[in-house]
């Protein structure tokens, strides 16, 4: 079994599900301990981040990045997903609406806003997917949550029939469901909304010029440590405190930042620490 650590940075196909990426690696990488940090809908394509064995209890925190996404929104039609995964169902005609139109409402979902998930989406209710208790029928309500979208523009748009197909460049924070916002910007014009197609251009750090696509040889990881470095602050350690973290133990030093990395003396990541009063404490250790 394949025993080396590291990170995989994905270009998702469209159509596969985020858990078929994950298996194909598994095959691909001879282990079966293979994660991966935000999941895309088969709809999606674009970056998807994969940890592979002791790199997988990294995942969590490389997902809270903020996020880039280019899409295409269907006004005039709703969806029972928000997305064209869904039921499609006509609402109102959207050919006629103008950029006057539509200015006031996109910049009501910029910034800090309220946002309600998808009814889809993977947040849990009661132990349970969401989206598994949409799929059975039952009515999922969904709590709104602050989330932040730094930037949302129009790229293009092209009316067709009763309908209005608008390209939006989208940058959020994590925990930002661009159906949502389709689906939010058809409900305040009164027409309707959808996602038609999306594609993640980045996370954090990692964007697709760092992506790969997955063939038939095994792809090139990323050390945890060069990972690390594209997403937290990271100090180097000396030997006795190299030791100390790889007990787990309190650190009698401080760190910049939330999520900080922690190096040997040789390069390697050794964990992930916090700020704990005048000393850090940690968050994962990975050795």
């Amino acid at each position: 079994m394949n025993t080396e650590s590291g990170v995989v940075v994905v270009d998702k196909p469209v159509g596969a599900t985020s858990h078929q990426v994950v298996g194909r690696l598994r095959r691909l990488l001879g282990t079966r301990r293979i994660g991966h940090a935000g999941t895309l809908d088969p709809m999606a394509t674009g970056v998807l981040i994969l940890g592979v064995n002791r790199a997988t209890r990294m995942l969590g925190y490389l997902a809270l990045h903020d996020k880039r996404y280019l899409a295409t929104v269907r006004l005039g039609q709703g969806s029972t997903t928000d997305d064209a995964d869904g039921e499609i169902a006509a609402v109102a005609d959207a050919s006629g609406i103008t950029p006057d139109d539509l200015e006031p409402v996109l910049d009501s979902l910029r910034g800090r806003i309220q946002q309600v998930p998808s009814a889809v989406s993977a947040i849990k209710v009661n132990g349970k997917r969401a989206y598994d208790l949409a799929r059975r029928g039952m009515d999922v309500k969904l709590k709104a949550r602050e989330v932040e979208v730094t930037h949302l523009d129009v790229l293009a748009s092209r009316p067709g029939e009763g309908v209005l197909d608008l390209d939006i460049d989208v940058e959020c924070s994590s925990g930002t469901y661009v159906r949502a916002i389709a689906r939010d910007l058809g409900k305040s014009l009164g027409v309707g909304g959808h996602l038609t197609a999306l594609r993640r251009t980045r996370i954090g750090s990692y964007d697709l010029s760092v992506a790969v696509e997955l063939g038939e040889d095994s792809p090139t990881m990323m050390s945890m440590a060069d990972a690390a470095k594209r997403s937290f602050p990271c100090v180097t350690v000396d030997l006795g405190r190299a030791a100390d973290v790889g007990f787990g133990r309190r650190l009698d030093m401080t760190v910049p930042a939330d999520v900080t990395g922690i190096l040997s003396p040789a390069g390697e990541l050794l964990a992930l620490y916090r700020p704990d009063g005048d000393g850090a404490r940690p968050v994962a250790v990975l050795v």
